[in-house]
């Protein structure tokens, strides 16, 4: 994340995160978002359970079991096991897994940063949809001058 070496302090950017964590149960994500994460140089960033969906993955390392959990199955399935332990309100991470829930409608609120770096590869947050769905803007914030959040809700 090369932009953050351009921030004085960049641990201590709060960007709304902290605020927004505390209004979700667990965090789901899929593979790939996790492996980035899990080899990230510096502490686990999240404070909440993560629930990390993979149907390749055979386990969590020994060393990150207790910060995370491997669920495999199908959306319905990884659901239910995740409600069934109470977590109810979810926040969604990766393309694929973002887009697998956009296409099954199950998104209610879009939380979108926009950070002024263009990677040039990576997995579109948006993929093919069957029929639009339509969302509300709620609010736009901008952080440090240069990042642009804006928050949506699914309109239904």
């Amino acid at each position: 994340i090369d932009w953050l070496d351009t921030i004085p302090n960049p641990d201590h950017l709060d960007m709304g995160y902290y605020d927004f964590i505390e209004e979700i149960d667990a965090l789901l994500m899929g593979r790939n978002t996790y492996e980035f994460v899990a080899n990230y140089d510096g502490p686990w960033p999240y404070k909440r359970p993560v629930f990390v969906w993979s149907q390749t993955l055979d386990s969590i390392p020994e060393a990150l079991k207790e910060k995370a959990t491997l669920v495999r199955g199908s959306l319905s399935e990884v659901l239910a096991t995740i409600h069934a332990k109470g977590y109810d309100r979810l926040y969604i991470d990766g393309g694929k897994t973002i887009q697998t829930f956009l296409q099954a409608d199950l998104i209610d609120e879009l939380i979108v940063t926009t950070i002024p770096v263009l990677l040039g590869q990576g997995i579109p947050l948006f993929g093919q949809l069957a029929e639009r769905l339509w969302f509300e803007h709620v609010d736009t914030k901008v952080f440090l001058n240069q990042l642009v959040q804006n928050h949506y809700k699914r309109k239904r």
